[in-house]
């Protein structure tokens, strides 16, 4: 994957102030910081989802393992 350094960084600043100038460019800046914030809120909120559902399907697997046990308690006590 390649990397990004500084110089490649500072050429792309300097080609979006010349082509959108230097009074639209803080506004095209904030406008991508508003879009980036928003992306990791999703991914966010999507990793919060998924973390979820896989703590449920492992507390249904919990209670699946706890009641074959007790029903195997229950079969033993009951001989």
């Amino acid at each position: 994957m390649p990397q990004i350094g500084w110089l490649e960084i500072l050429a792309v600043v300097i080609i979006a102030i010349l082509v959108l100038g230097p009074k639209e460019f803080p506004i095209a800046l904030k406008k991508i910081g508003s879009y980036v914030g928003k992306i990791k809120n999703l991914f966010s909120s999507f990793q919060r989802e998924v973390s979820s559902v896989t703590s449920d399907i492992d507390l249904e697997k919990d209670i699946d393992k706890a009641e074959e046990k007790n029903k195997s308690n229950k079969d033993k006590t009951d001989e």
